[in-house]
């Protein structure tokens, strides 16, 4: 027994207690990190600042508008959010909260990338037009949610199919996250700079546009002339060959990789492909 009336079996109980909260916290974080979450955790944080104060001064009215916020405002969450909360317990449940070893990584961006590559040079070659979004570290969730979910493998004959003329998805971009193809025919927010050169349609546009706002990374498959451009961080890179195409992807899906697995709950059931 130590001073203060605890032994050190509390002592480290205490410590673990502590530890595995600050771990789940953490994971959390990590998480909901760049994704809309984070905006909805500041507008928590506002509500939270006004209810001290209105305690302090014992604003009445104040404090009774931000006690009713709080109470409803933990179930609004959950309907809001109720799809991704569903995802998090599935993947729980499947036992996902492990990260796989740095070569299976490496095998599963490779194969990846050559998906995309030999989709790309297939569409080229017959000026097929195409629209390709990689998610990076920002979360966008909300273009998804425009297109036609698809939350399949990631394979260069699915991504072809998408875009192949009069098919029910060929039109508007495919987004890819966590490499498996998520949505198709998705609405991507348009550029309004002035500095980009006229002869690029709407598919560059977007491209650049939906680049501006996220660090996504954009492949575009010209349908006029079957020349392939990428987009990311505002930049434009026009006519890319293959070798180029090739680098940006594996330098993209790298640091996504990366970033990914630190957090909990990731989709993980390519790795079983």
């Amino acid at each position: 027994m130590l001073d203060g009336g605890l032994d050190l079996f509390d002592l480290l109980r205490i410590g673990v207690d502590i530890a595995l909260v600050w771990y789940v916290l953490y994971k959390l974080m990590m998480l909901i990190r760049g994704t809309k979450a984070i905006q909805l955790l500041k507008g928590i944080a506002v509500v939270l600042l006004v209810w001290a104060i209105s305690n302090v001064f014992n604003l009445q009215t104040l404090q009774w508008l931000t006690n009713q916020a709080l109470i409803w405002g933990f179930l609004a969450i959950i309907i809001l959010f109720q799809p991704e909360l569903r995802r998090a317990l599935e993947q729980l449940g499947r036992g996902n909260l492990f990260s796989r070893s740095s070569k299976a990584e490496e095998e599963i961006v490779g194969r990846n990338i050559e998906a995309i590559i030999q989709s790309c040079n297939y569409m080229a070659k017959r000026r097929i037009g195409a629209l390709i979004t990689i998610e990076g570290e920002t979360g966008i969730g909300e273009y998804m949610e425009t297109g036609i979910g698809v939350d399949g493998d990631l394979t260069h004959q699915l991504l072809t199919n998408i875009f192949t003329p009069n098919t029910p998805l060929h039109d508007g971009a495919v987004i890819i996250k966590d490499g498996k193809i998520m949505s198709a025919a998705c609405y991507l927010p348009l550029s309004e700079s002035p500095f980009i050169s006229k002869e690029l349609g709407t598919r560059h546009r977007a491209a650049m546009g939906i680049s501006e706002v996220t660090d996504a990374l954009t492949i575009v498959v010209s349908e006029e002339t079957g020349s392939i451009s990428c987009t990311k961080n505002g930049e434009l890179h026009r006519d890319i060959n293959e070798e180029i195409l090739r680098n940006m992807l594996n330098a993209h899906l790298s640091l996504v990789e990366e970033a990914s697995s630190r957090k909990p709950w990731k989709r993980r059931e390519n790795a079983n492909g």
